[in-house]
Order: structure tokens, then sequence, then C-alpha cells
């Protein structure tokens, strides 16, 4: 099967390695393992990989689920997948089959090559739009509906996967034709929507705002910098009419605060209840609130 083909066949010993290496240089979700690999594209003459997590005793000849692709942060030069593997790793506990997208990425010196007018926040997007279209794509191997896509990611992945949805250019020529990137719902986590990005309308997400936005969750701290950004797509969204984005902010909480816990727990029990309002998974979250106490609080 096509799908055989796809999987990058590292065994057992290679892919206990992988977890290994990625424990002994720590960084975030260290202590999650690996999901599938799968090359879900070639680009500047690099295979792109993605991490696929199913859910326990899944037969996608038999059930066909909601998917979930998230996208890491890294101010678009830099991040990994072990950002989200943990969040991954717990929704397909919940029943989603879950993907985590690395991308391409320009080194600062071919950024500066670029004609004015872009930037290299581009190639991130077009590998994006790819890596949707392929989960899309492989939806009957992967067990997924793929008319139940979910997309997200944190910081400059919250962006990338916002442009991947709502902007109609940035394409990949070689991309299947006839599938779109459209989701039914958006997951993000302190997304960077940067002022700076009215240089390039391509990437500027207030250039693509749409008022029949589909249902999104944001987090926030109220001491990130980025908020400003944010909060200015926000206004404008509220401005079109748009009354399906759940905003949560976590108080004394600067960029990133959801990477670690306790916010990690508190947010995704925020997500995953979420989830279950629009019906894309069902029942309680399965993880316990902190003991700690952290609450987010619920914007206008």
């Amino acid at each position: 099967m096509r799908f055989f083909s796809l999987f990058l066949l590292l065994g057992v010993s290679a892919y206990g390695q992988v977890s290994a290496k990625k424990k002994s240089q720590g960084g975030l979700g260290a202590d999650a393992p690996p999901g599938r690999p799968y090359v879900y594209k070639h680009s500047a003459g690099k295979p792109r990989q993605m991490e696929v997590y199913f859910p326990p005793d899944h037969n996608p000849a038999k059930s066909k689920v909601p998917g979930l692709i998230l996208f890491h942060g890294g101010a678009w030069a830099g991040g990994s997948l072990g950002q989200f593997r943990i969040a991954c790793a717990y929704f397909a506990s919940r029943g989603l089959v879950c993907a985590t997208a690395e991308y391409q990425m320009l080194s600062k010196a071919d950024a500066a090559r670029l004609p004015a007018g872009e930037t290299r926040k581009r190639v991130c997007i077009t590998d994006a739009k790819s890596a949707i279209r392929w989960f899309k794509q492989h939806a009957d191997e992967l067990g997924i509906d793929p008319q139940r896509i979910i997309t997200g990611g944190g910081s400059a992945g919250g962006h990338i996967s916002a442009l991947a949805t709502l902007a109609p250019g940035l394409d990949d020529p070689a991309d299947p034709k006839g599938i779109d990137t459209r989701v039914v719902a958006y997951l993000w986590f302190n997304p960077a929507f940067s002022p700076d990005d009215d240089q390039d309308a391509e990437v500027d997400i207030l250039r693509h705002l749409k008022a029949d936005m589909p249902p999104a969750i944001a987090f926030f701290g109220d001491q990130d910098p980025w908020k400003k950004g944010w909060d200015t797509a926000y206004a404008k969204w509220k401005s079109l009419g748009t009354r399906t984005i759940d905003l949560q902010i976590a108080p004394g909480q600067s960029h990133s605060f959801f990477n670690k816990d306790p916010w990690q727990t508190v947010t995704l029990i925020a997500a995953d209840r979420f989830l279950v309002r629009h019906g894309l998974i069902t029942g309680e979250p399965t993880k316990a609130p902190p003991a700690s106490g952290e609450k987010l609080v619920q914007a206008p």
C-alpha cells in the first residue's frame, strides 16, 4: 500500500535511538516519544518530515476520525517537532489522528537574498499548505475524515497555520490538484502576528481575515510582547462580525508559556474542552488540572 511506502522504515532500534537522542538533547517535548515518521514532500532538495500519532487500537480500514496537524514555532528560522509531541500524544489518546510537521526555513543569508517585499516566512507557509494537503490526500491510509481537519501551532507555527488555511497564494505547484487546505477548527498557542508583515501582503494575516472563520481557541500570556499583533487581528475579526474565536489569557505569563507545566496541562485541558464543544472529540479531559491552581481567564 502507498501508506507503507511512505513510512520511513526506521525499525525498533533506530526509533529508540531517535527518542534517546532527543532526551539527551533536552528541549520541549523531549519526554514524549516521536510519532510515526513520514516524508510529506521535498523542498529545497530536502525531505520534509511529519510525525503521526494514532489513537489506541485505531484501525484505518474501519474508523475515520478527525485529524489534527500542528506546526512548531521558532521565529520562522528554528524549532523542532519536539514542541508538540506531548500535545499530539495526548490528543491521539483522546481519539484524534494527530500530526506535527516540520517545514522549510531559510537561513539568514538566504533570507537576505530575497527580492524586496518578500520575507523568509513565505517558504514556511508553502510547506504547511503541502503538509495539510498530504494529510488529507492520505486520509484513507491514516484513518481520518478529510472533512474534519483541525490545525494550529505555536508562535510562528500559529502564524503559519493561519496563513496556510486563509491565504489563497503561496501554493506549491507540485501539490495535488483539487485538495484544499480548509479546516474546521484551530488551536493557536500565542500565534505570532507581526505588524511588520504589512511589507509582504502574502504573509500579512490582516490582509486575509474573513468573517466566517471556523471555530478557534487562542492562548496568550498577558505579558507577551507578541500579544499586540494578535490584539490588532482580533479586533479586526470582531469588527467583521466574527464570533467564533475563544481567547484565553494566562495572567502574568509571557511568550511560550504553554510549553511547560503547569500551563502546558492547563492549555491542553482547555483545548480539549473546546474540541468537545465543537463535536470533534467526546468525553472529559483525561489530564488533571494542576494542584497549584493556575487558571486561564476568558477574554471578552
